[in-house]
C-alpha cells in the first residue's frame, strides 16, 4: 500500500505525461484515497491551462469583436454579430466535435500558402490534440460570450462621459483608452466574472469530446471518471472534483473582486458594484 507521500510523488504531475511520474495509472485494489486526491488535483493543472489561455486570448479578441459590433460600419458589425450569434447559439460540446472533425480533414503535412516570393507552411497536426485544438474552440466560444457582454457595456456608457470627452477635445485612441475602455470594463466586469467561472467549469468537457487524451494525460474530470470505472464508487472521485472546482471558483471570485475594486476606485463605496456568483446553468 502506497503512502500519501508516494502518491504525491508518483501522481501529482502524472497528468503532464508519463515522464513526470508513474508510467501506469493505479488499478483496482491498489487505488487509495491519496491516489485519487493527488491525481485529480494534478489534472486540475490542465483545467487551469485551458481556462487561463482561453480567457487571456478571448478577452482581447472579445474587445475587438464588441467594438466591431458596436461600429456603425455594416462591414464590421454584421460579421461580428454573426460570429457572436453562431457561437452563442450552438452548444459548446457540439463545437468541440465539429472543429475536431474539421481539423482531422486537414493535410497532416500542413497547409502551404504561396506568398509569391516564398511559401508559408502552416503545420496542422497539433490542431487534432486537445492542448491546441480544444483550446482554439474555447477561445472562440468565450470570445463570443464576452463580446456580447462588452457590447452591452458599450451601449450602457453614460452619454455625459462621452460628451465630457468631446468637450476636452479627446478623439480616436485617446478617447477610447481614457473614457470608453475603463467604462466598458467597469460596467461589464461583474458579468464577465461569471463568464470566466463558467468557462473554467466548461473545461471539464474537453476530454468528453472528440479530442483524445494522449498518454492518459487528462484534466480533473477525466481522472475522476477513470477512478469511478476502476472502483465502481462515484462518491469519492466526483466530490473531489467538485471540491477542487469550488476552491478554484473562490480564487477567481477573489481575484476578480480585487480587479473590480480597482476599476471602481473613483466611485463612492455605496455605488461600487459587487462581484456576485450567478452561474448560467443554460447556455
Amino acid at each position: 500500500m502506497r503512502t500519501c507521500a508516494e502518491s504525491f510523488a508518483g501522481y501529482f504531475l502524472r497528468p503532464l505525461g508519463r515522464d513526470y511520474g508513474e508510467r501506469l495509472l493505479p488499478r483496482g485494489l491498489e487505488i487509495t484515497f491519496c491516489d485519487q486526491a493527488f491525481l485529480i488535483a494534478g489534472g486540475l493543472l490542465w483545467n487551469i491551462y485551458f481556462a487561463g489561455l482561453a480567457i487571456l486570448f478571448g478577452f482581447f479578441l472579445a474587445t475587438g469583436v464588441a467594438l466591431a459590433k458596436f461600429s456603425e460600419n455594416p462591414w464590421l458589425n454584421r460579421p461580428a454579430a454573426g460570429f457572436v450569434f453562431v457561437f452563442r447559439g450552438s452548444p459548446l460540446f457540439i463545437q468541440f466535435f465539429f472543429f475536431y472533425s474539421a481539423f482531422v480533414l486537414l493535410p497532416r503535412v500542413g497547409v502551404e500558402i504561396p506568398l509569391g516570393f516564398t511559401t508559408l507552411t502552416l503545420h496542422t497536426s497539433a490542431l487534432t490534440t486537445a492542448q491546441v485544438g480544444a483550446l482554439f474552440v474555447l477561445i472562440l466560444n468565450t470570445t463570443a460570450y464576452s463580446a456580447e457582454l462588452f457590447y452591452g457595456a458599450l451601449r450602457a456608457i453614460p452619454k455625459g462621459d462621452l460628451e465630457a470627452a468631446d468637450a476636452y477635445g479627446m478623439t480616436g485612441f485617446s478617447r477610447f483608452r481614457r473614457i470608453i475602455w475603463p467604462n466598458m470594463l467597469r460596467l461589464a466586469w461583474p458579468s464577465y466574472t461569471n463568464e470566466v467561472i463558467f468557462l473554467t467549469h466548461s473545461t471539464t468537457l474537453v476530454f468528453l469530446s472528440a479530442f483524445p487524451a494522449r498518454q492518459q494525460s487528462g484534466e480533473a474530470f477525466y481522472y475522476a471518471r477513470y477512478f469511478v470505472d476502476q472502483t465502481f464508487n462515484p462518491f469519492v472521485a466526483y466530490p473531489l472534483v467538485g471540491f477542487y472546482f469550488i476552491l478554484l471558483t473562490l480564487a477567481i471570485i477573489g481575484a476578480s473582486g480585487l480587479v473590480n475594486i480597482h476599476l471602481n476606485r473613483h466611485l463612492p463605496r455605496p455605488q461600487r458594484a459587487r462581484i456576485r456568483f450567478r452561474p448560467q446553468y443554460l447556455r
